[in-house]
């Protein structure tokens, strides 16, 4: 059975799409630990991260640079954070998540809760300055 992650590839699962190339794709995470909060993942399906071969690792991390230049430039922040977990999806995935301080990379605190509206604008914002 397909991930939620291979879904939302396929289009069968709406989301908020950053970004995408033929390897790999950005949406917003629906549950994000700050507003601009993004989800890189390979379109294939591979559970873990540092399971993937290494060019195509170095291709990910690539285009994740690009996708947090892109969010760096629309939500005021002193830089995004990464992190690799990888525990509640089993389909690997970087999340780019602006911060100010490192506490804002915690995901025990309680997540920004936006509207509908919200999401759209900063999906907006984000991709006019990929």
């Amino acid at each position: 059975m397909a991930t939620i992650f291979s879904r939302i590839v396929k289009g069968e699962i709406p989301c908020y799409k950053i970004a995408e190339n033929d390897k790999f794709f950005a949406f917003l995470d629906i549950n994000p630990v700050a507003k601009g909060h993004t989800l890189v993942i390979p379109k294939h399906e591979t559970d873990y991260l540092f399971a993937l071969d290494d060019m195509e690792l170095a291709e990910m991390t690539v285009f994740a640079k690009k996708v947090a230049l892109a969010i760096e430039k629309a939500i005021p922040c002193k830089r995004i954070g990464v992190a690799v977990i990888g525990l509640e999806v089993p389909h690997a995935h970087i999340h780019l998540i602006p911060i100010t301080q490192e506490g804002d990379m915690d995901f025990k605190k309680e997540h920004v809760h936006m509207s509908e509206e919200e999401f759209l604008e900063v999906q907006r914002s984000i991709v006019e300055r990929f």
